[in-house]
């Protein structure tokens, strides 16, 4: 078996693409032509099936809505729109970004294993692995709620896991998260920052996140790759995260660097994932390869990058299997996010799954969804203005603004630390004896610092 080497596959690349770039820009400009509006590319990765203009007017929305959304949008060409758009409730799932970062927790027990792992090359293989595991619930195209300032996320009941996220920011939009078990800690400071390119949305990960396994105390760092949202109005939205994902063993110098393919015309390369794990010395100790909808393997290899002889690719993740016809394209583990389920006992107030727009959303009323959602936005909002006047400064309850900066690929990043407070309420709680069942649904939603601003 060859060794997926990245010089070697970005060659591949560039050449079998080279060739259909005139053939591209060609139906692109057909499409715009077509259609009337400039700077509209409209992708079929699955390898252009239908006539470009009968491809364009796939999507999600009406012809109406889409129309009025572009020319709405327009203006936004080339800025940052993470928070500065409102958007229709129909383009929205009934989860908010808080329960996302959740989802990387589906697979945790790859982590465990890394803890239990005495091979350092193959504690990256797990410990990268599981960050890639979470890029099949990426590839959904709706999107999720901004949480509320101080919203928060709960979740037990998986894995021995106690996971937290908070909203620690509004301007910008930044959220906190914490997730411990007996064999890891998991820490994530989150400011995703956006480029609005027409039909297309770039999706940078400005973060910071940190995994220390708890046996060693080996510290690993996590890069991952810039995501493409593709077709936002015009043609069948997609999702595409082409770019190298580095895991860093901070303790040791060693790391994993995995190149995520570009998706090609006719579909080539996608899903696509090859790289090595590398020692300090940046020699390669283990070949990786597999798909990111899929699975990963790995196999020992030299100091050429090949396959050592006698050894074989042996599949180190798969991804579980997720319900057909799904609307929202939600795997099992997503559903038990948004559950009761997963609820620890006397469920913060604050929590996401408490959200009337969101509820709303997943049963299927839009009209109570976008009337909920605009509710507690005039909310926020109202918060604010009081919170100015009052000349008051909203304090994060979980997370402390630190003072440290670190740098991102894609500017800095101001990091919240893990306060240990969660732990502490924690404790209290299921200490307290109290054995009465928790009724959730009689939990009004409240991540509110005032009180009742409705009327102001």
């Amino acid at each position: 078996m060859g060794s997926p080497k990245k010089n070697e596959s970005k060659g591949f690349f560039a050449a079998m693409t080279s060739g259909l770039s005139m053939f591209g820009n060609a139906m692109h400009r057909s499409v715009n032509g077509l259609l009337g509006y400039e700077g509209v590319e409209v992708i079929n990765p699955e390898g252009g099936k239908e006539d470009a203009e009968e491809e364009a007017q796939r999507g999600r929305w009406k012809e109406e809505e889409r129309d009025s959304y572009w020319k709405m949008m327009q203006k936004y060409i080339g800025s940052d729109v993470t928070s500065m758009v409102t958007l229709p409730v129909l383009i929205f799932e009934p989860m908010t970004m808080l329960q996302k970062m959740a989802e990387l927790m589906e697979y945790s027990h790859l982590l465990d294993k890394a803890d239990e792992c005495e091979d350092p090359y193959m504690r990256l293989v797990y410990a990268s692995s599981w960050a890639i595991s979470v890029y099949y619930a990426y590839q959904r195209t709706w999107k999720p709620f901004n949480p509320i300032l101080g919203e928060t996320y709960e979740m037990a009941n998986h894995g021995g896991i106690t996971f937290i996220s908070e909203q620690v920011s509004h301007h910008p939009p930044m959220s906190a998260g914490h997730a411990e078990n007996e064999h890891f800690t998991y820490e994530v400071t989150s400011k995703l920052k956006t480029k609005f390119l027409g039909n297309f949305l770039d999706v940078y990960p400005v973060g910071r996140t940190r995994v220390t396994l708890k046996r060693d105390g080996v510290v690993l760092d996590l890069v991952p790759p810039p995501t493409k949202v593709n077709n936002l109005i015009f043609g069948r939205t997609w999702v595409d995260s082409p770019g190298e994902m580095i895991m860093s063993n901070m303790t040791t110098g060693d790391k994993a660097v995995l190149y995520f393919q570009p998706c090609g015309w006719f579909g080539a390369g996608r899903y696509e994932v090859d790289g090595y794990v590398y020692n300090a010395e940046e020699e390669p100790k283990i070949l990786m390869t597999g798909k990111w909808n899929e699975s990963m393997s790995y196999q020992p290899c030299d100091i050429e990058g090949e396959p050592l002889t006698g050894t074989d690719l042996k599949e180190v993740w798969h991804v579980a299997d997720v319900p057909e016809g799904d609307k929202f394209q939600y795997t099992h583990f997503a559903h038990k996010i948004n559950s009761f389920d997963t609820a620890p006992r006397k469920l913060l107030a604050s929590d996401s799954r408490l959200r009337p727009d969101r509820y709303a959303l997943e049963k299927g009323d839009l009209s109570k969804a976008g009337a909920e959602k605009s509710s507690l936005e005039e909310r926020q909002r109202a918060e604010k203005r009081n919170r100015e006047a009052k000349g008051h400064k909203f304090t994060p309850r979980w997370f402390d603004f630190t003072e440290e900066v670190t740098p991102t690929p894609w500017g800095d990043l101001e990091v919240y630390q893990y306060n240990g407070k969660y732990t502490e309420h924690r404790a209290a709680v299921d200490s307290s004896g109290d054995i009465d069942k928790d009724d959730h649904a009689s939990i009004e939603f409240n991540p509110w610092q005032y009180g009742n601003l409705s009327a102001e």
